[in-house]
């Protein structure tokens, strides 16, 4: 990573918070991965001779961690996508009370548009609801230049500060300027449990000192420079902030503007200073009406979401034809949809092939490439609800049916997410005496979000070798007496392995285990071809839902794409007529 300053770079926002926390002189950074927030621990990474970081076992346990160096005396960053935050909640919650020793800035990075995610949640409210402050960038020099600000804030104030990105932010590049790290001074770890030690008596002092802080920070957000009034056309007015404000001031490019960074506490004195100029008030906002809500409180009135989405992204399309009526351009026609899909070579697709035979199988499902196995033509998972939810569903599922219905029950959930949330799942499904059986879809990595490594990988953030954690060993320590592993290339091998799985009494676990093919491609075999005189048109292959694989409709015969083939098998052994072969070069 370019350390040189006063040099100009065009940097993703991501990378630019990384950037910024080295700036700051932060000394500890985690995270969990998740889209779209994953690039900021990777580039912070890469800064790993000044900042420890690390790929933590979840987001709480992350949080958890940022917290601890905090308190020994350090500048600590946490990042994780919106619902990860849902994940670290708990510890947020106190960490509002406790305050910051060293600076605490939370990286949240949200997803309207669901490019990637379950849900549109807005994670400016967790600002007001833990009280803590909330910054909001508009570009990458924003998300750098805001990063070491939070850091002031947090150590100013003592409190820990939430920096807000999206998607658009995230993953847009713009021109940042670097700047030299600056060394901060160690504070060292001081034992202070009236501040530290949220116990009920200490606690409502804290919260007392809490409500100080914020009443101190909403001075502060008047003068924040941030803050601003940008003056024009005065008969339109436009509050707006983040990626909104750059839309806006596309369709607006006369209007007088506020442009808002720190959202959480809202500057009200300026709010009403910008009112009074204006002749009408728009606020152009992504998702739910945060900034809109307060505003109307202070008793200004102003058009919102009355006519701006709160559902999906905004664009300068989207907020002309809300606030004027003017068509969007028809999008490009005539584009075949493209689906989403599993890779080619994938092994989920081996083991959720197999698990589909099994007759009236009910099966729960979670977060990651796997969750493409509920799509066509594989239709192999029912249920998705968040990170460890295809654990646990499946249990309520079968204490639910228990005794009125027989339906098998298979619950999915990955390597990285067994980790992150399925162990305690897996011992309250053995402790409370349930009977399904638990898939843990092994790729050796953590895969939907680029390869990063987890406890099981064997390797750190920072590419030291460390301990590989054992998912069957785990699996036996809490208490599963039926542990069987297959390899999911070998069908036949896997089906045997589900049938038993699923016929035993009481809790199981089939770990179904082979590389990522994308990270590992010491696995990649012979390309395979299709000899269309013993080919029969059955569409046995097409079946598994290979992006290799394609029907020809006129000669009713299979092809296979030989630049996407990696040899991996699985056609040619659902194949009849052994049609689908090895071509040797």
């Amino acid at each position: 990573m370019q350390k040189n300053t006063n040099k100009k770079v065009v940097m993703l926002g991501d990378d630019a918070v990384a950037r910024g926390a080295y700036e700051a002189g932060v000394k500890v950074a985690a995270a969990y991965p998740g889209t779209p927030s994953t690039e900021i621990l990777e580039a912070v990474a890469k800064y790993k001779e000044d900042i420890y970081c690390e790929w933590s076992v979840n987001e709480k346990v992350a949080l958890e961690v940022v917290l601890g160096a905090s308190m020994g005396g350090v500048r600590a960053l946490y990042a994780s996508k919106h619902v990860g935050v849902n994940v670290a909640a708990d510890p947020l919650f106190s960490a509002a009370y406790i305050g910051s020793r060293g600076g605490l800035v939370i990286v949240t990075c949200d997803d309207p548009g669901l490019h990637s995610s379950q849900n549109e949640q807005d994670n400016r409210y967790y600002g007001i609801s833990a009280k803590i402050p909330v910054l909001v960038p508009s570009d990458s020099q924003e998300a750098k230049d805001f990063t070491k600000i939070a850091f002031d804030i947090s150590e100013k104030f003592d409190v820990p500060v939430i920096l807000r990105l999206t998607t658009r932010i995230s993953h847009s590049k713009s021109v940042v300027t670097l700047e030299p790290r600056k060394e901060v001074e160690h504070k060292g770890y001081e034992k202070n449990i009236y501040k530290n030690m949220i116990l009920p008596a200490f606690a409502k002092k804290r919260h007392y000192s809490l409500e100080d802080r914020l009443l101190k920070l909403k001075e502060f957000s008047e003068t924040f420079p941030y803050n601003r009034i940008e003056e024009g056309d005065r008969s339109i007015g436009v509050i707006a902030d983040g990626v909104a404000y750059n839309y806006a001031k596309e369709v607006f490019p006369d209007a007088t503007f506020l442009k808002i960074s720190l959202v959480h506490p809202l500057p009200e004195k300026l709010i009403k200073k910008f009112a009074s100029m204006v002749d009408k008030i728009y606020v152009i906002e992504e998702n739910d009406p945060v900034i809109e809500d307060q505003v109307r409180k202070m008793g200004i009135e102003v058009i919102g979401k009355d006519v701006i989405p709160r559902v999906d992204e905004l664009s300068p399309g989207v907020i002309r034809k809300a606030v004027f009526n003017v068509d969007i351009p028809e999008e490009v026609k005539d584009i075949p949809d493209r689906p989403p899909a599993l890779c080619p070579g994938c092994p989920h697709r081996g083991f959720f092939s197999q698990l589909k035979k099994i007759k009236n199988v009910i099966i729960t499902g979670d977060i990651g490439c796997y969750t493409l196995g509920a799509l066509p033509p594989l239709n192999a998972m029912d249920t998705c609800v968040c990170m460890g939810g295809g654990v646990t569903i499946a249990h309520g599922i079968e204490k639910a049916i228990k005794g009125v219905q027989d339906n098998p029950i298979v619950g999915v959930v990955g390597d990285s997410t067994f980790f992150h949330s399925g162990i305690t799942g897996l011992i309250n499904a053995v402790y409370n005496k349930s009977s399904y059986t638990l898939a843990v879809l092994d790729n050796r990595i953590t895969a939907m979000t680029g390869h990063q490594e987890h406890p099981g990988t064997g390797k750190t953030l920072m590419e030291e070798e460390t301990k590989e954690i054992s998912v069957e060993e785990v699996a036996k320590a809490c208490g599963v007496e039926k542990v069987i592993t297959v390899n999911p290339h070998n069908l036949k091998e896997t089906y045997e392995g589900i049938k038993e799985a699923v016929e035993y009494p009481g809790v199981s676990v089939i770990i179904s285990k082979a590389p990522c093919p994308l990270h590992d491609r010491s696995v990649w075999g012979d390309v395979h071809v299709v000899d269309e005189e013993k080919c029969i048109g059955c569409k046995l292959c097409i079946q598994l839902g290979c992006p290799a694989i394609s029907f020809d409709i006129d000669n009713k015969k299979a092809k296979i794409n030989e630049i996407l083939c990696i040899g991996c098998t699985q056609c040619a052994q659902v194949c009849p007529t052994e049609a689908i072969y090895a071509k040797k070069d």
